[in-house]
Formats: structure tokens, C-alpha cells, sequence
């Protein structure tokens, strides 16, 4: 793909996510509808694949970016389901979907057959988390489509390796395939806790929230490629790196935090249109390396159905069985329903790994053009039929998260403390500093004792517009007003452009801290 092609596609991309946004449609369904599309088009350049540039500068930052935003404490508290959907369930899936390949698919062997289901098994939850968060799915499952997915790419591409090797000939055991799994995972961790250390020191040190953040956008490919370099897992790297940055991001300079989530939401829109986009993109070049036949369909179909059934053959059993044999687990876990069950099981989207994992294979390998070919069938198969249905699924089902109330009243207090904490270290302040104007401090007791009482006056009536409402939809007016008397006198000369930008940012910042998404 060239440098014009590159840019034409990433633009397109992103003024169809637009365009979806807009119409309250979902983003990367819409993207795969369009590339799929614009693949009939002749003459268009073909947008193909390259398998390093999304392993490589595609999917680090992607998932350093939701490892950021991630919970440590909810992934910990869910780590034992996390990791029977991250390892277990891939693995699964891997030997299930495999197993029903070489069945319907005579001409491929075994080794061949289970590099399929490798390729297939990693779930992509980027279109399944943004339809739960449009829905209001309740917060733990949102904690395991999450958590599944800075996972379980890990577990898949090692069993992938495993499988690669073992269908080119490589003598190779599923011992030999534990050992390196185990040696991988661990070799990932370490070498992400390492970064993830070394740059939260150097971030405390500098003391320049541009640095700080273009130190930042450098972890996900240093910890990927590291980690890659010393065969240890770049995916798990990368994961834990930015889940340690993350968690003691809030022991940072709130010009960092301010920073760093402008940077990271504008790579995710760039990064996730154009692999939505891409996939879409691929329908020409997949259907024009093999022989379609309608017997291939046909056992691209099953392949697709397998895929999906495996998870639900796997979630139930997974859900409820270890709560029946262990005392802990029932004492420690909040017992799961049905419903959720149910969503979980219709989540398991796939996404651009797995056509990027079948692109990877040696050309040389017996079966490649099949793979490809079933590969594209279940992502975009996943993506259009579950993709499209999750909704209705979800709003079927009623299911949704009721921790709106409890998380106001746990703000609320906690609120109300951190502001009597203020209110005490200001007159510590003042008492050691006589010189403070008083109507200064009179102001800062008062913004005090608003930013105590706003959460609690969020509980009360929602129909009703609270003080705390108003107070911020009236400031945001005067903040408005504020910045066209300054824009005004820079055009008509009265000030320069450094003195407009410094007070702008000032406003923006006060703007941010009373705005609420």
C-alpha cells in the first residue's frame, strides 16, 4: 500500500465514521459495510493487508490505549473469568473450530486445520464494547469483554506459532507449545511491568506534559517490540504496561491526563476506522486468490457457524460450573445470570488480528488460500451478523447496568469529603500566609463547598435542572463570552496570538473541569 493510497483510505475512513456517528449508527459495522462496497468498484487500488504493519503499528497502540483507560482493580477482581474467555476459551476454540475445518474440509490436514482455528479464535470486542457502552451494558461485563480482549490475542497468536510450525513440518509437542505459551505470557508481564515502571519514573521526573506524553506514545511500541525481540509476548507487554501507566496516572500533572486523552482518543478513531475500513477492503483480493467453489462456501460456513457455537458450548459450562464445585468462588463472586451469559456469548466478534494472522502465513504453507478465504468469512461473518444483532439482543433481553445511582452516591460522598479536605488546607494556608486577600479566600471556600454539594444534587430530581447544573451552563455562556472579547481584540491587533493562545488556555481548562461527557 503507497503513501497516496494509504491517506486516501485513512481519510475515507474517517469521514464515514463521521457520517455514522452522526447517525447514531455503529462505526465499525458501518466501515466494513462501506469497504465491502467500494471493494466492487473498478479500478480502485488494491488496499492490501500488510500483516506487519497491523501486528506492529496497528494493534500495540490499540490496545495500550484501552489498557489505559482499563480498570486494574475491576480486571483483577474478574481475573479468574478473564482468563478462562482469554486463554481458555481461545484455546477451545482453537482445537474446536480446527477439528470441524479437517472435517469439512478434507484437503486440509490437521497442523493446517488448527491454524485455522488459531486464526479465527482471538475475539476483537473494539465493535462489541462500542455497542455495550451505547446500551448501557452493566459494568462487569463491559470488565470481561474488555479484559478478553487485551488478552487474548496473546494466547492465540502463541497457539498460532505453535500450529504454523507444526503444519510447516517443524517437529513441535503440545508440550513444547505449553512451555512456550508459559514462558511467553511470563516474559510479557515482566518486560511490561519493567517499561511500565521505568516510564512512569521518568514521567515524574520531567515535569513537561508534551514530553510526558510523546514519552507516552512511544511505550506501546517499545514494550511491543522489546518484548517480541526477547520472545516474550509484545501483546501481554504492551497490555501490562499501560495498565500500571494507567492506574497511576492520577498520581501524574492533570496537564498529562488532559493531554494524553486528547492524544490516545484521536489515535483510537484513526487506528479503528482504517482496520474496519480495511477489512471491508480485502473482499477482492481474498475471493481473487482461491477457487470459490460452492463446496468451499459451503465449508466456510460451517467454519463460520463453529466459531461461533464453540463459544456458546463454552460459556455456559464456564459460567456455572466452577461456582458448583468451588465454596470459594460462590463466597468471592457474585453469581452470574442467564442474561449475561447470553450477551457474552453473542460479543465474540473477530476483527483485524485474524486476517492479519492468515495474511502472516508463509506463502509456502499447504492450505493457505483456504485459510484466508475462511478467515475473511468469519470475520466479516461475526461482524455483520452478531455485529448487527447484538443490539437487539441486548435490548431483547433488557439488559442493561443499574450502577448509575450507586456510583452518584459513592461520588457524593466521597465528594463531599475531598471537599472539606480542601477546606481545611486552605485555612492551614491562610493561617501561616496573613497577606491573602480575603475575598480570595471567600471564593475558593465557596467553589469548595460547590463542587461538595453538586454530586449530592445530582441525586435528587432529574427533571428538574440542579444548581450545579445551572451554575456550569451559565459559566460555560460567560466562558464563551469571555473568549470572542480576546479572538476580537487579536484580530483587530490589540493583542498577539501568544497572548491568545495562553488565555485560551486557560478557559479550556476551566471548561474542562466543569463540563461532565
Amino acid at each position: 500500500m503507497h503513501g497516496p493510497e494509504l491517506l486516501l483510505l485513512l481519510l475515507g475512513a474517517l469521514l464515514v465514521t463521521a457520517a455514522a456517528k452522526r447517525l447514531n449508527w455503529s462505526a465499525p459495522l458501518t466501515l466494513v459495510g462501506v469497504g465491502l462496497a467500494v471493494s466492487f468498484i473498478p479500478g480502485l487500488p488494491e488496499f492490501a493487508l500488510e500483516p506487519e504493519l497491523v501486528l506492529v503499528l496497528v494493534l500495540p497502540p490499540l490496545l495500550y490505549s484501552a489498557a489505559l483507560d482499563s480498570s486494574y482493580h475491576n480486571i483483577r477482581a474478574n481475573l479468574r473469568p478473564i482468563g478462562l474467555l482469554a486463554v481458555g476459551l481461545v484455546l477451545a476454540t482453537t482445537v474446536g473450530v480446527g477439528w470441524v475445518a479437517h472435517l469439512v474440509l478434507p484437503g486440509l490436514s490437521v497442523p493446517a486445520a488448527l491454524v485455522l482455528g488459531a486464526v479465527v479464535a482471538p475475539p476483537d470486542a473494539v465493535a462489541a464494547v462500542s455497542i455495550g457502552r451505547r446500551l448501557d451494558l452493566p459494568r462487569r461485563t463491559m470488565t470481561l469483554l474488555t479484559g478478553e480482549s487485551l488478552i487474548n490475542d496473546a494466547t492465540a497468536l502463541t497457539a498460532y506459532k505453535v500450529a504454523v510450525a507444526a503444519a510447516a513440518g517443524v517437529a513441535t509437542t503440545w508440550v513444547d507449545g505449553t512451555r512456550t505459551f508459559l514462558v511467553s505470557a511470563g516474559g510479557g508481564v515482566l518486560v511490561g511491568l519493567v517499561i511500565g515502571w521505568v516510564v512512569r519514573w521518568l514521567r515524574d521526573r520531567l515535569e513537561d506534559g508534551v514530553l510526558e506524553s510523546a514519552l507516552g506514545m512511544l511505550v506501546p511500541f517499545g514494550a511491543y517490540l522489546f518484548a517480541e525481540e526477547v520472545h516474550a509476548s509484545g501483546v501481554l507487554a504492551v497490555v501490562v504496561a499501560g495498565l500500571y501507566i494507567g492506574h497511576n496516572a492520577p498520581r501524574g500533572s492533570y496537564y498529562t491526563r488532559l493531554q494524553d486523552t486528547a492524544v490516545w482518543r484521536s489515535v483510537d478513531a484513526l487506528l479503528e476506522s482504517f482496520v474496519f475500513a480495511l477489512i471491508g477492503l480485502q473482499l477482492n483480493s481474498v475471493v481473487g486468490a482461491v477457487d470459490i467453489t460452492p463446496g468451499l462456501v459451503w465449508a466456510a460456513a460451517a467454519v463460520l457457524g463453529a466459531t461461533i457455537l464453540v463459544r456458546f458450548l463454552w460459556m455456559y459450562p464456564a459460567a456455572y460450573l466452577p461456582r458448583l464445585l468451588s465454596k470459594r468462588i460462590r463466597r468471592r463472586e457474585v453469581a452470574p445470570g442467564w442474561r449475561g451469559v447470553t450477551v457474552l456469548s453473542w460479543a465474540g466478534i473477530r476483527g483485524v488480528v485474524s486476517l492479519a494472522a492468515a495474511s502472516a502465513l508463509p506463502l509456502d504453507l499447504p492450505g493457505r488460500e483456504v485459510i484466508v478465504f475462511c478467515a475473511f468469512v468469519v470475520t466479516v461473518g461475526t461482524l455483520l451478523i452478531q455485529g448487527l444483532t447484538l443490539p437487539f439482543v441486548i435490548r431483547r433481553l433488557a439488559y442493561r447496568g443499574d450502577e448509575e445511582r450507586t456510583d452518584a452516591l459513592a461520588e457524593a460522598q466521597v465528594q463531599h469529603a475531598a471537599a472539606q479536605a480542601a477546606v481545611r488546607r486552605l485555612d492551614e494556608v491562610v493561617e501561616d500566609d496573613q497577606d491573602t486577600p480575603g475575598h480570595v479566600v471567600d471564593r475558593l471556600r465557596t467553589m469548595a463547598e460547590h463542587r461538595g454539594n453538586a454530586a449530592w444534587e445530582r441525586l435528587g430530581r432529574q427533571e428538574d435542572e440542579s444548581p450545579a447544573a445551572s451554575y456550569r451552563r451559565l459559566r460555560r455562556t460567560m466562558l464563551e463570552a469571555e473568549r470572542e472579547v480576546f479572538v476580537r481584540a487579536r484580530d483587530e491587533g490589540r493583542i498577539d496570538d501568544e497572548v491568545l493562545f495562553r488565555v485560551l488556555r486557560e478557559l479550556d481548562l476551566e471548561e474542562a473541569a466543569i463540563s461532565r461527557e
